[in-house]
């Protein structure tokens, strides 16, 4: 095989891909719609957090100067609710997690270290040390403009919570991007009721949309398609308003294999072919001008674990550039081994297998067209080209995968 025609490694081929895209537009939405979404722009804090100083238990506010008591109990302070008054030598305010500290006081004892006697409390078990232990100063969290976030930050309950504090009610984000998932190929059945002995169900584009709806993206299906270049082109007619186009099968060089030929006649220019990992070599990138935009179409093997692999190494990574991300390729995580593993061929594979915190267990069976084996998986085991053979026990790296119902 010559240089020109030889599978690129999995860095490159993704490099390429991702100099490919060019930012979706800007748009202001509410904090909730922004979910799955990656800011677009650094977020400054409107407010400060906590506005004032607050109690982070229930107990007592008193001065720090006054800490033997006994203390005489001069009125409350509840969360929503400030006490209005200053509190002085002899004095207490009882007061509750989350309550502005009364003017004056210095420190909160709690209430189980305490015994109260008719409007009068005196201690009875530990005194916080220091004395504000059990306050959480004004601005702790941050401060009026303070970056409280990152430009290229994905948006998840804990972010969207952060910016409605920050004193945010819509933030910066890019417009969602609009993909297509289309499955080819003759002898996929549209309905797996109704599936004669030389058909599979078409299954992919479900599982390949599901994959994509974990990020904020409109995506929709279409077939499956038959394998003539007639059907093939009108498909993608059907999809030239889309930002990405994601074919499933059809990406190979066999007769029947005709999405390359139909994207050109089409008018797509082909990026890249092949890349060298295992499962997944047939995988294709093209381009196609439209309006002043492009579109990037990702041609996917027709095998369910070759189709997971290249979607998960590739086109995630492609819709978290164009949301914006900032960091757009997956992370890798470090385990070890739960059984030995074969010595591996001339390209990268991503052996299938189950995590449970601690090892990782190759399945059984790594055909890439084994579809049980890739639903009981929750991670891809990342093996180097010529990787030796591996005992359980030693350190191995991987990808978690976002599969359902298993972590």
């Amino acid at each position: 095989m010559s240089k020109k025609n030889a599978p690129i490694p999995l860095e490159e081929a993704q490099a390429r891909l991702l100099a490919l895209v060019e930012p979706l537009p800007v748009e202001r939405v509410d904090v909730e719609g922004a979910i799955g979404r990656y800011l677009s722009e650094p977020l400054q804090a409107r407010r400060t957090q906590p506005a004032a100083d607050l109690s982070a238990m229930d107990g007592y506010a008193v001065t720090a100067s006054d800490l033997a008591g006994p203390w005489r109990v001069i009125g409350e302070s509840a969360a929503g609710h400030p006490y209005a008054g200053t509190v002085g030598h002899g004095e207490a305010v009882r007061i509750s997690t989350g309550a502005i500290l009364p003017a004056g006081a210095e420190a909160v004892i709690l209430q189980e270290d305490l015994a109260r006697d008719d409007g009068r409390i005196s201690l009875t078990g530990e005194l916080p040390s220091p004395p504000h232990k059990h306050i959480r100063r004004c601005g702790m969290d941050f401060c009026f403009g303070n970056e409280v976030m990152a430009a290229g930050v994905k948006i998840g309950p804990a972010q969207a919570a952060l910016a409605l504090a920050a004193g945010h009610r819509h933030l910066p984000v890019r417009r969602m991007p609009k993909v297509a998932v289309i499955d080819s190929g003759d002898e996929l059945a549209a309905d797996p009721e109704a599936c004669e002995a030389h058909q599979i169900p078409a299954s992919n584009g479900t599982m390949l949309a599901a994959l994509f709806r974990g990020l904020a993206v409109e995506a929709r299906r279409i077939g499956p398609v038959a394998d003539t270049l007639d059907a093939l082109t009108a498909a993608f007619d059907a999809a030239a308003d889309c930002d990405v186009i994601v074919t499933s099968g059809g990406a190979s060089v066999g007769d029947h294999d005709l999405v390359r030929p139909a994207l050109e006649q089409w008018g797509a220019r082909l990026d890249f072919w092949r890349v060298a990992i295992k499962p997944g070599k047939p995988l294709l990138v093209a381009t196609r001008e439209r309006d002043s935009a492009r579109q990037i179409i990702i041609g996917l093997p027709g095998n369910p674990a070759s189709s997971m692999v290249t979607a998960y190494h590739f086109v995630l990574p492609l819709l978290r550039a164009l949301l914006g991300a900032d960091k757009p390729l997956p992370m890798q995580i470090a385990t070890r081994l739960g059984a030995p593993v074969r010595a591996n061929g001339s390209r990268r594979e991503f052996l299938r297998g189950f995590w449970d915190g601690e090892t990782v267990m190759p399945t059984t069976l790594q055909d890439s067209g084994a579809l049980a084996a890739l639903a009981a998986s929750n991670v891809l085991i990342d093996r180097a080209a010529h990787a030796p053979e591996a005992d359980a026990g030693e350190e191995v790296r991987g990808f978690l995968l976002q599969n359902g119902g298993i972590a």
